[in-house]
C-alpha cells in the first residue's frame, strides 16, 4: 500500500510542471480574455462590466463573419497543400534514406526554425513583388510582370513558409514508425505501390498525417505576419481585425470577443482532428 502510493506521488509530482504550465499559460490568460470580452469602453478607457454589447455587435457584424470565413478558408487551403506537398518528400525521407541521411535531412529541415519568421516573409516580398525575382525570370520568356504581393496566394506562400517543415518532420516521422512487414506484406500480396500507399501506408501513418495537419491548421489560422506583409491585409483576416480594433478606440474587449471565438474555434477543430485521428476503423 505504502509503494503504490509513493508511485501515485512520484506520479503527479511529475505530472505537476504540465499542469501547472497549462493553468498558467493557457487556462488564465483564456479566462481573463473570455472575462475582458464583457467589459465596456468608455470615453477610451476600459470599464469592468458584465454585458453582452461587444458579443452582439461582433457577432452580428457581417465583417466579422466575412474575416471568419476568409481566414478559415486561406487555413484549410494551406493545410490541404502542405499536407499533399509534404507527403512525398516525407514519403522519400522514410522509406529511401538511411537512418543517418533521414536524420540530416531532418535537421536541415529544423534550420529555418532557427529563424526569424517575420525575416523570411520579408524575403519572399522581395520574391512575390511585382519588379521581384518571379517577375524578373518571367520576362525572359516575354511573360510578366506578374506581382503576388497582397494577394491570397501571398498568404498561403507565407503559411507555407511558417508550417510546410514542420509538416514534413512529422510526416516523416509517422511514416518512418510503420511497420515494415505490414508493407512486405501487401507486397507478396500483389499489391501495386500505389494500392500500398493508399490501402497499408496511409491508414497506419493516419494519427501522425492528422496531427501534421492539425499543426498546420493551428498555426496558419492564427498567424499575423503573412496576411499583413504578404497578403496586404485586405480583406483581412481575424488576427488582423484584433490588431485593429485595439487600435479603434482602444476596443480590447471586443478584440478579446474575436481572440475567445479564434481560440473555440481551433479547440473545435483539435477535438475533431484528434478524434478522426484515433477512431479505429469499423
Amino acid at each position: 500500500m505504502a509503494l503504490a502510493k509513493q508511485r501515485d506521488f512520484y506520479a503527479w509530482f511529475w505530472r505537476a510542471p504540465l499542469v501547472i504550465w497549462q493553468v498558467l499559460f493557457f487556462v488564465v490568460p483564456l479566462a481573463f480574455m473570455f472575462v475582458l470580452s464583457f467589459w465596456l469602453v468608455k470615453n477610451y478607457r476600459m470599464t469592468p462590466a458584465f454585458a453582452l454589447d461587444n458579443w452582439a455587435k461582433m457577432l452580428g457584424w457581417n465583417i466579422f463573419w466575412s474575416a471568419y470565413g476568409y481566414t478559415l478558408g486561406l487555413a484549410l487551403s494551406a493545410t490541404v497543400l502542405a499536407s499533399v506537398l509534404a507527403f512525398p518528400a516525407s514519403f522519400g525521407l522514410a522509406f529511401k534514406l538511411n537512418d543517418t541521411a533521414r536524420r540530416w535531412a531532418v535537421f536541415l529541415l529544423i534550420i529555418p526554425f532557427f529563424t526569424s519568421y517575420l525575416v523570411r516573409v520579408y524575403a519572399w516580398q522581395v520574391v512575390l513583388a511585382g519588379n521581384g525575382i518571379i517577375s524578373a525570370f518571367l520576362a525572359w520568356f516575354g511573360l510578366g510582370p506578374v506581382s503576388l504581393l497582397n494577394t491570397p496566394t501571398g498568404t498561403i506562400i507565407g503559411y507555407l513558409t511558417l508550417s510546410f517543415p514542420l509538416v514534413v518532420i512529422l510526416q516523416t516521422i509517422s511514416l518512418a514508425s510503420i511497420d515494415k512487414t505490414l508493407i512486405e506484406a501487401a507486397h507478396n500480396m500483389g499489391c501495386s505501390p500505389f494500392r500500398t500507399i493508399f490501402s497499408v501506408i496511409i491508414p497506419a501513418a493516419k494519427v501522425g498525417l492528422i496531427v501534421a495537419a492539425l499543426f498546420c491548421f493551428i498555426l496558419s489560422f492564427g498567424d499575423f505576419v503573412s496576411p499583413y506583409y504578404l497578403g496586404g491585409s485586405k480583406p483581412p483576416t481575424l488576427s488582423i481585425m484584433i490588431v485593429d480594433s485595439t487600435k479603434s478606440g482602444q476596443q480590447w474587449p471586443r478584440a478579446a470577443v474575436i481572440a475567445v471565438v479564434m481560440i473555440l474555434s481551433l479547440l473545435t477543430v483539435a477535438f475533431g482532428a484528434v478524434t478522426a485521428a484515433y477512431r479505429r476503423r469499423g
